[in-house]
């Protein structure tokens, strides 16, 4: 199986979101649905959080104030 991109997750949560608003499964299937965004939301998270400090620590380098 191939390795899970940030995009491949974000369509996946919008089609979680689609299906939740759609309310016509059953209350268990729903939570289970919810659960399964919550998951997907916080990878997502940590991908936003992992690329905001490598941009960080790029844009530092490119100004020339090396950390340290």
């Amino acid at each position: 199986m191939a390795k899970k991109t940030f995009e491949m997750a974000m369509k996946q949560l919008e089609q979680i979101v689609q299906d939740l608003e759609a309310g016509d499964m059953p209350l268990e299937k729903a939570i289970k649905k919810f659960e399964e965004g919550i998951k997907v939301s916080k990878y997502c998270s940590e991908k936003l959080d992992e690329s905001e400090k490598r941009i960080t620590l790029l844009m530092r380098y490119s100004d020339g104030n090396n950390a340290s």
